[in-house]
């Protein structure tokens, strides 16, 4: 019989010359670049997480750091780079897909766990030297773990504000979004956000530890609250944003530019007072958040959606730390309004799925569609539907 012939759709480094793919990636040049920038900042090593400053699962082209450093772009995965190697980990989804977009500079870990990620680093990494991460990419438990993963190496763990990865990317770096930011209509929303803040100062009021401030992170918890929606990140109707919350005060941190008139007309219509919304610029969350927890207060706040670069500023018997911030538990609960508009949502998107069922039946017989023109075929259905907002996430199709 005749010997299997080598795939040619993922890459081969133990060939002289390697053999790539053509839906490989280059990086030399942007590995050498970001070397240079890694020894000017005195850094070891380097690692390069796949999520934004609001630990968002699904990210904007503008935070894909990972993607454009190593090729990879599956949505969960961890580079770290050294001055003469470099590595990226991944789970089993993406294992034949970073075969295909990675070149010969990278070697693939099949696992997550920062656990191994910190035993290479050991290995990578003399005694003495150090590692470096932008703090505003780490949740604080991820934070922890490298630290816990370290602890005793004689290696040490070093935030670094300027990220290296946007330094070497440069003005090819995506621009900032610039569409609107805009109220959800009224028949929409389940409550007012007037009802919604007051809703979370009577549980700030009701905690035992009586916290003075809610420090929110997540970008769904903000526009939740707000009853805003935006299009910064493909699939999510949310915004680039941070809000903390004090009894008497709201500061929504977010580029007020693109704030729709209407929108800022609804979150000032009683100022000044306790209901008045203040927009301050997004860049300048750390620094109030700062100046604010130099009072007598108590900050609570989610550590899943807090970064570590926010947390800290904030002294730590002035924090009070949950998994999750009291908005994101209130955003779970949906009342009967949400609960009447999540069906109806179903039932419009299941005439979108039987129209395109019965497509099929008619198309597949006579050889006409294949995985893709059927993914585009019924986000084409969905679309006709009255209120659709577009697709949660990219079809994902398959067949056989």
């Amino acid at each position: 019989p005749q010997a299997a012939s080598p795939r040619t759709d993922i890459r081969d480094c133990s060939t002289d010359p390697p053999y790539l793919p053509p839906t490989a990636t280059n990086t030399t040049a942007r590995l050498a670049a970001l070397r240079d920038a890694m020894r000017a900042h005195g850094v070891n090593a380097y690692i390069v997480p796949s999520t934004d400053a609001h630990m968002s699962e699904y990210i904007a082209e503008r935070d894909s750091r990972l993607a454009w450093m190593t090729g990879f772009t599956g949505s969960a995965g961890t580079g770290v780079v050294t001055q003469d190697k470099a590595a990226l980990w991944t789970d089993s989804r993406y294992w034949t897909q970073a075969e295909r977009q990675l070149d010969c500079n990278w070697e693939l870990q099949r696992t997550t766990w920062i656990e191994s990620i910190g035993l290479w680093l050991l290995e990578a990494v003399p005694a003495g030297g150090n590692i470096s991460l932008d703090p505003f990419l780490f949740s604080i438990d991820a934070w922890n773990s490298y630290s816990q993963a370290l602890h005793g190496s004689g290696r040490t763990l070093v935030p670094i504000e300027t990220n290296l990865v946007d330094e070497v990317w440069g003005d090819q770096r995506p621009p900032l979004p610039s569409s609107k930011i805009y109220s959800l209509p009224e028949e929409f929303t389940g409550s007012s956000w007037q009802e919604k803040v007051a809703g979370i100062r009577q549980q700030m009021e009701q905690h035992v530890r009586r916290p003075t401030a809610v420090l929110l992170s997540g970008l769904e918890e903000t526009a939740w609250l707000f009853n805003l929606r935006g299009d910064d990140i493909p699939y999510n109707p949310v915004f680039y944003s941070y809000t903390l919350l004090t009894n008497t005060s709201i500061s929504l941190f977010v580029d007020s530019q693109r704030v729709a008139e209407e929108a800022v007309r609804s979150l000032q219509a009683a100022c000044p007072g306790p209901l008045c919304v203040e927009l301050q610029e997004y860049g300048q969350a750390r620094d109030h958040l700062r100046r604010y927890a130099q009072g007598n207060v108590t900050i609570w706040l989610g550590t899943e959606y807090t970064t570590y670069g926010l947390y800290g500023v904030i002294p730590q018997e002035k924090l009070l730390e949950e998994s999750y911030s009291p908005v994101m538990m209130a955003k779970a609960v949906k009342n009967a309004k949400e609960q009447e508009l999540l069906r109806a949502a179903h039932v419009r998107d299941a005439v979108a799925v039987i129209q395109y069922l019965l497509w099929l039946e008619k198309m597949v017989p006579q050889g006409q569609v294949d995985e893709f023109s059927g993914a585009q075929h019924i986000d084409t259905l969905r679309r006709a539907q009255a209120h659709n907002h577009g697709p949660s996430f990219q079809s994902i199709s398959a067949s056989g």
